[in-house]
């Protein structure tokens, strides 16, 4: 059964970076790519939003087609080898037979309610905001419930397959659920960040150099935030709020002076929760948050990205 986890991060340094290995492959038509990407023709600096108007649904489990969840992609390809990020979406009432998984995902709960666990469990609602682990080879049901129910999934290495419960494995990882109210939050280590109202939680992996990691960055009603780090990739999907994107950076950031733009995005208004920033070959990415209410990211991160008040 998996165990109610509370998520401790006073040790944990408060940079992220927002990292994988692939690129936003959603379905789009070339002149919605064109109109939602920008690129700093300079230096190659370039943004990708995909918005969940763009994504195209199809069955989660092509064997189970319409009885099953739907899924779309935001990032990379579920199906093949490599990293990649999707969302899968449920039928309120949804409950699935007990199956395992040939690689173990994490889950962002981003609408509705979600329970995830062995078939012998206690229901455990995780709300919006929530976490969750699934080890490869764990046997486990997933259902949901409420108007719509959206989540987040990531996986390391795909493809991401379905099989019966006969194939149980122990792959000796332990499962993790981590209900909204119980994510600890922290400051980050800038002052302007704080006195800002914007807070992190770490969620996984390491906060160091190179080091692969995940966590929430929340920022107040009309609060911005910028990413700063050096990684080649930095990816945000959006949970709760309707933010929108300024601009990115190419190059070190200078931490006393202003925003440079750099390469500018008009994404066409407010992203709903759901979507996916992807920022390549920039060092800092900032993010408008919601005017009239709470923005809440899920970052994925490799190697170190500061978060920071934006100006």
């Amino acid at each position: 059964m998996n165990a109610l986890h509370w998520i401790h991060t006073a040790a944990v340094t408060v940079a992220v970076t927002l990292a994988t290995t692939a690129c936003s492959t959603a379905p789009r038509s070339d002149d919605d790519a064109a109109r939602r990407a920008s690129a700093d023709a300079t230096t190659g600096a370039t943004i990708d939003v995909v918005t969940l108007a763009d994504v195209e649904w199809g069955p989660l489990n092509p064997a189970r087609g319409d009885a099953g969840p739907k899924a779309a992609t935001l990032w990379g390809d579920r199906a093949a080898p490599g990293a990649s990020g999707f969302l899968v979406e449920f039928r309120d009432g949804f409950s699935s037979p007990p199956h395992i998984h040939n690689v173990s995902y994490r889950g962002v709960v981003i609408s509705g309610l979600v329970h995830n666990d062995d078939s012998g469990a206690a229901e455990m609602w995780m709300p919006a905001g929530s976490y969750w682990t699934q080890p490869k080879g764990a046997e486990h049901i997933t259902a949901a419930r409420g108007a719509r129910n959206l989540a987040y999934i990531e996986i390391d290495d795909g493809p991401y397959l379905v099989h019966s419960v006969e194939q149980e494995f122990d792959s000796g990882e332990a499962p993790i659920n981590v209900d909204a109210s119980n994510v600890v939050w922290i400051d980050p280590p800038s002052g302007a960040a704080a006195a800002g109202g914007i807070r992190v939680a770490h969620l996984w992996g390491e906060v160091r150099e190179g080091g692969r990691n995940g966590m929430f960055v929340t920022l107040p009603a009309g609060a911005s935030a910028e990413l700063r780090g050096g990684g080649t990739t930095l990816r945000a999907v959006v949970v709760a709020g309707r933010p929108g994107v300024r601009g990115a950076r190419p190059g070190a950031p200078d931490p006393g002076g202003a925003l440079d733009p750099g390469g500018a995005l008009d994404p066409g208004g407010a992203l709903d929760p759901g979507s996916a920033i992807t920022a390549t070959g920039a060092s800092a990415l900032v993010i408008e948050g919601d005017p009239r209410a709470e923005t809440l990211l899920y970052v994925h991160a490799e190697g170190v990205v500061d978060v920071v008040a934006a100006r």
